[in-house]
């Protein structure tokens, strides 16, 4: 086997070649239609962003999603939670202030005490952060294997909106050495500015956020930046990729991010969940990456590209190997999270989610 190489100096490329060994999605099964927050707020059903979004139930959270995306990201890899050396969990909806959600995931899938333990933060792409981490933990030799976990329960303000796509949902990957590997992590590149175009202050409920401002200078100056400079420190083009996706706060802005980079609607379409589940913020980029890796084949190549406000973007180039269909059908794929539904209407969504509250 050969690894691509690059002498870039601004590229991440860890000295032991690396790739995930194995991936697991999870997406609870309750479904808010956007059409439903319409009625209750505007009473218009036209221009809505999404078609329905997922919503995690009254016995959900963070830490127990991240166990069931683990679990798959387990039997995918073939190794035992005992070989992990490090759980990291990004997200931006962790259930406790004070309290790690990886030491939790940690000891329910299995694994041994002596591991690196930590929960992530960076907006939205707390999880590719994670992974980047888990490059550099395992290329270093220091480790064999790591996760990687990105998983949120979002939450918008009622009637913002935010409410019409905040989702819940999110992916986890583990991160071995090349050799044993179904898709390798060739390189990546992390772009990041001081750009406050989303925020929520502790002690505040719902987060905040700079309405168009988002587009630009945040989400697309990010997702273009980091992207591009992959590509050209590579020396490749969007030609040269049968899949890409990108971070998903909503149906048009991963669209757009696509076109100005040179891919077509075919080359994301696999990837693109947003419009059934909604923006799963830490979960939204590796999740729809999970699907692609589901129908996927030896040599493709994939480009990742998260988006974190705040703001960041962590791009990676991918290229599966021929293990990925020996591990393809040994746990649940994506499309049967998204399949499965149970609709709800607004009153439900607002009782889970801890909308009504009584002081």
């Amino acid at each position: 086997m050969t690894f691509p190489s690059t002498s870039s100096p601004i590229l991440l490329r860890p000295s032991r070649p690396v790739g995930f060994i194995g991936y697991g999605a999870y997406v609870p099964r309750y479904r808010l239609p956007a059409k439903e927050v319409a009625r209750v707020w505007t009473g218009k059903t036209a221009g809505l962003p999404i078609k329905e979004k997922a919503v995690p139930g009254l016995d959900e959270d963070v830490i127990t999603m991240s166990i069931e995306a683990a679990r798959n990201a387990l039997a995918r890899a073939g190794i035992s939670a005992q070989d992990l050396r490090a759980i990291w969990v990004g997200s931006e909806s962790h259930p406790y202030a004070v309290k790690p959600s990886s030491t939790v995931v940690a000891e329910a899938i299995g694994a041994s005490a002596s591991i690196q333990a930590g929960d992530w933060e960076f907006a939205c792409k707390a999880g590719t952060e994670a992974i980047v981490a888990a490059m550099g933990f395992v290329g270093s030799q220091m480790a064999d294997y790591a996760m990687a976990i990105g998983m949120d329960t979002a939450q918008g303000k009622p009637g913002d909106a935010l409410e019409y796509t905040a989702a819940a949902g999110g992916a986890a990957y583990i991160i071995g050495p090349a050799e044993n590997s179904l898709a390798l992590i060739n390189a990546s590149y992390s772009y990041v500015t001081d750009t406050p175009d989303f925020w929520r202050r502790e002690y505040q409920k719902y987060p905040e956020h700079g309405v168009r401002f988002t587009g630009e200078p945040a989400y697309f100056h990010h997702i273009t930046s980091s992207s591009k400079t992959l590509m050209e420190e590579l020396g490749i083009t969007a030609k040269d990729y049968q899949w890409a996706v990108f971070h998903q706060p909503n149906t048009k802005f991963p669209q757009r991010a696509a076109q100005m980079l040179g891919f077509t609607p075919e080359q994301i379409a696999p990837g693109l969940l947003v419009p059934l589940i909604g923006n799963t913020y830490s979960g939204s980029s590796i999740l729809g990456l999970t699907a692609i890796l589901d129908i996927a084949h030896p040599g493709d190549r994939i480009l990742l590209a998260s988006f974190g406000s705040g703001a960041g973007s962590d791009a990676f180039d991918l290229t599966v190997t021929d293990k990925i269909l020996e591990r393809q059908g040994k746990a649940l794929m994506t499309q049967d999270y998204v399949s499965r539904r149970t609709e709800i209407d607004y009153a439900a969504y607002a009782r889970m989610r801890g909308k009504i509250t009584m002081k």
